[in-house]
């Protein structure tokens, strides 16, 4: 990430200038996934990618080797089931140019990467972009790694690169950034019911208070 836009409101993100790149949430990956409880990365990546389609952000879907390595998480797939993710023998997915292609086609500069594992295929585009003039996001949450020490070593390996860590939930937050933009409220909205844990569950409890009112019996 530049000098200029590490800080400042330009540092944020703006759903006309992101592009999303999902890598390699598939059966083997999660099999060996340890530094998070495999739900809650799936949660956070299916939560990621609804957001991404409430929010026009251009989203592309890799994998490496599926014919071995098993599809595409199906959950991740219903999001987008008119794609078919790019299936890539590279490790590194910034070094397959049909996935470089596909991002400089959005000809948009805040790339956001999320996959598995953070220590291989996450940092390694991630940092290789970073280089290459892309203001590149992770976020945590929707990736994970063989073990605790390897996913918090490669963020910290990326953040010294330049590359920005962050949450599902930050991304989005960051893409609606006011609630009175009423095109998108309801699709978010709906986001947090469904993959926010605790947060949507009070959330729906709170909308249900309000939509009874402060009299009557409930009073």
């Amino acid at each position: 990430m530049s000098t200029e836009t590490k800080a400042g409101l330009d540092a944020l993100l703006t759903p006309e200038e992101s592009v999303l790149v999902l890598i390699d949430h598939q059966p083997f990956q999660f099999a060996n996934l340890n530094s998070h409880e495999p739900t809650m990365i799936v949660n956070n990546v299916v939560g990621l990618g609804k957001a991404a389609k409430v929010f026009d952000v251009p989203t592309i879907l890799t994998t490496v080797l599926e014919e071995r390595g098993g599809l595409l998480l199906q959950g991740l797939q219903d999001v987008f089931p008119e794609q078919k993710p790019i299936n890539r023998t590279l490790i590194n997915t910034w070094e397959d140019e049909r996935v470089v292609d596909a991002v400089k086609a959005t000809g948009r500069k805040k790339l956001i990467i999320a996959g598995l594992w953070t220590e291989i295929c996450v940092a390694m585009p991630a940092i290789q972009a970073a280089g290459e003039g892309f203001d590149v996001f992770v976020v945590t949450d929707a990736s994970g790694g063989v073990s605790p020490e390897a996913h918090d070593i490669a963020v910290r390996r990326m953040a010294q690169a330049g590359v920005v860590p962050i949450t599902w939930v930050a991304v989005m937050s960051e893409w609606q950034r006011d609630w009175a933009r009423e095109k998108t409220i309801a699709g978010a909205t709906e986001i947090m019911l469904q993959h926010t844990g605790a947060t949507g569950v009070a959330f729906a409890w709170e909308t249900q208070l309000l939509a009874g009112g402060r009299g009557g019996d409930g009073a």
